[in-house]
């Protein structure tokens, strides 16, 4: 993702974000699946009788929800898989583009706003040791340029966020707005409303960001190379019958699907080996 988006630009989806989630889940009724929401997970209980689980949580959750079904040591390796920085995200409903000061942004949806590389490697490296930036690095993102499906005529959206400590609940608006404002004069004047969320709000807004960790889980080296546990099978776990598909697995976050398709892969992997197993032909898992 980081190649391609960087060579050609971020890519937004025409209708908003929702869009993706619904054409993705009507994709799955169509191959007979289905989807329901609004029901808690507290415990396998608490889901219907299957042969195979894939869970798209954090680590910490899927020891919390299937820990009496998991080995004790994995459990324990899980629990210390380690929660990367936070987010303290702004969205914006705006009365028109951003004003950038380089006419370059003015073109793109996505702009990335630092100053030096000094400065930008300190921002981050405060976050993650557990400290606020001053000048924290700022991903700012400004669909309604390329999708006007997403703002009335003439009015824009917009969003920004940056990394603070895991768990965070400072308001940092303040100090990303005078950021805002030093690469693009006049922005405050086009806001009409805004909503701010802290690295706790988002942790509220759901779960699976713990301590408002949207990438699930620290990219450290050993967290890069080894993802939720040291070992050889990443997405399987000690249970037959229970996978690992969320971003704590490799090639961990990122709008890829990738963690998902190599889950899916090692299940079908497992599915027909005990079949073969078992002297019958293979098929698909429910």
């Amino acid at each position: 993702m980081l190649a391609t988006a960087h060579a050609g630009g971020w890519p937004v989806v025409r209708g908003g974000s929702q869009a993706l989630a619904d054409a993705l889940a009507r994709r799955l009724g169509d191959l007979g699946g289905s989807v329901e929401t609004g029901r808690r997970v507290n415990g396998l209980g608490d889901l219907p009788a299957a042969r195979t689980y894939l869970f798209d949580v954090s680590p910490w959750q899927l020891a919390e929800i299937c820990g009496a079904a998991l080995a004790p040591r994995y459990v324990a390796a899980l629990r210390r898989f380690r929660r990367g920085p936070g987010v303290f995200k702004l969205d914006y409903a705006l009365s028109g583009a951003i004003p950038w000061r380089d006419p370059a942004c003015l073109r793109a949806a996505t702009v990335h706003v630092g100053g030096p590389l000094e400065e930008v490697a300190a921002a981050e490296a405060d976050a993650a040791s557990g400290r606020l930036a001053e000048r924290p690095f700022l991903l700012v993102v400004q669909a309604s340029l390329g999708d006007p499906t997403r703002a009335p005529e003439g009015r824009h959206t917009a969003w920004v966020y940056c990394h603070v400590p895991n768990g965070c609940d400072v308001d940092l608006t303040e100090r990303v707005e005078r950021i805002l404002e030093e690469h693009a004069p006049g922005f405050r004047d086009t806001v009409l409303a805004r909503r701010a969320l802290t690295a706790q709000g988002m942790e509220r807004h759901n779960p699976n960001c713990a301590g408002g960790d949207i990438g699930g889980g620290r990219n450290s080296v050993r967290q890069l190379l080894f993802r939720p546990v040291l070992g050889l099978r990443p997405y399987a776990t000690p249970n037959p019958r229970i996978f690992l598909c969320s971003a704590s697995t490799p090639p961990g976050g990122g709008v890829h699907g990738m963690c998902g398709w190599h889950a899916a892969q090692s299940v079908l992997r497992r599915h027909g080996a005990a079949s073969r197993a078992a002297g019958r032909e293979p098929s698909s898992p429910r």
